[in-house]
C-alpha cells in the first residue's frame, strides 16, 4: 500500500489546518447535540408543565398529573375516564417541573407506590357528582379473592359514577390492608386462618386497627372540586374524615355487595368492630 499520501500529510504545512478542521467538527457536532437534547427537553417541558400541578404543604409537596384519557372496559363497554396519578415528596422548597423530571430520572420512584383517581363526566363544574375513595387491595382488585368485597366494590363504584354522569374514583396505593401493606396482609390472613378477625389480626401484629390516612387524596380532590360531593361509602370514618379536612359532604352513598362463606365473618366484623355502618340503615 503506498502511504505516501498520509505522509505528506503529516509533514506538511497542511496538518495544522487539518487538525484545526477536526477540532471545530467535534465542537460543532457537540453544540448541536447539545442544542437538539434542549429543544427536545424544552418540547417535553412545554408538553408537561401545564399538565402537572403542584400542591404545596410546607414540608412536604404533592405533585398531580393529567388528565390523561383512558378507556377502561366495563361490562363489555369502553367508558373514558380522565386519569390522574400523585406522588408526595419531602421538600424544603417547591421546585419547578424541570427539577421534578430530573429528579425523578435519579430517584428509583417505581419503588414506591403512587396513587390515582379516575374521574369520569364534568366533575369540577356539574352540580351533583360521586366520589369513591378506594383502599388497594392486591388480592382482591386484582386476584378477584372472595375473602372481603373489595374488587366488587372497585367496580360497582365505577358503574355508579358512570350512572350518575359525573364522579372521581380514588385509589389510594399505600392503603393496603388497611394502611400496613401488602406482606404484613399475608401475615395478617394467616392469623384470621387460625380464628383471629380482620381487626384481632392487625393489632396482634402491632398495627393499629385501621391505619389509613385521607389526607394527600383529600387534597387532590380540592384541587380538582371545590364544591359539594357525595361519598360511596359504609365508612363512617371516612365521612368524618373528609369534613374534618373541611369538605361539604351532602350524602353518602352505600355500597354492600352479596355476602358469601368466604367472607361473611369479614363483612360482619367491619360492622361489629370498625364501626361500619349497617346494610339496612339508609342514605345518610
Amino acid at each position: 500500500m503506498n502511504q505516501q499520501p498520509v505522509a505528506r500529510l503529516h509533514n506538511s504545512q497542511y496538518t495544522g489546518i487539518y487538525c484545526k478542521n477536526l477540532v471545530n467538527h467535534t465542537w460543532f457536532i457537540i453544540q448541536l447535540k447539545k442544542k437538539v437534547r434542549y429543544m427536545s427537553n424544552q418540547h417535553i417541558l412545554s408538553i408537561l408543565k401545564n399538565k402537572i400541578k403542584t400542591i404545596d404543604n410546607g414540608d412536604h409537596a404533592i405533585h398531580v398529573v393529567g388528565p390523561i384519557k383512558l378507556p377502561v372496559e366495563l361490562d363489555g363497554e369502553t367508558v373514558t375516564f380522565q386519569w390522574y396519578s400523585w406522588l408526595r415528596r419531602d421538600i424544603q422548597k417547591s421546585e419547578s417541573v424541570e427539577e421534578l423530571i430530573t429528579e425523578l430520572n435519579n430517584v428509583h420512584y417505581a419503588e414506591f407506590q403512587q396513587s390515582s383517581v379516575l374521574v369520569y363526566g364534568d366533575f369540577e363544574q356539574e352540580e351533583e357528582v360521586l366520589i369513591r375513595m378506594h383502599s388497594i387491595c392486591h388480592t382482591g382488585d386484582i386476584f378477584g379473592s372472595q375473602r372481603c368485597d373489595c374488587g366488587f366494590q372497585l367496580k360497582q363504584s365505577m358503574r355508579m359514577i358512570i350512572a350518575n354522569g359525573a364522579g372521581a374514583l380514588f385509589y389510594l396505593a399505600n392503603h393496603e390492608g388497611r394502611g400496613i401493606g401488602l406482606f404484613s396482609k399475608a401475615m395478617a390472613y394467616l392469623l384470621q386462618e387460625e380464628g383471629l378477625d380482620t381487626v384481632d389480626a392487625n393489632l396482634e401484629l402491632g398495627f393499629a386497627e385501621d391505619a389509613r390516612d385521607y389526607s394527600e387524596a383529600i387534597h387532590v380532590l380540592k384541587l380538582l372540586r371545590q364544591a359539594p360531593v357525595s361519598i360511596i361509602t359504609n365508612n363512617p370514618r371516612k365521612v368524618e374524615a373528609m369534613r374534618a379536612a373541611g369538605m361539604n359532604i351532602v350524602s353518602r352513598v352505600p355500597l354492600w355487595g352479596e355476602s358469601s362463606v368466604h367472607n361473611e365473618k369479614y363483612l360482619s366484623t367491619k360492622v361489629a368492630r370498625s364501626g361500619h355502618f349497617e346494610r339496612e340503615l339508609a342514605v345518610k
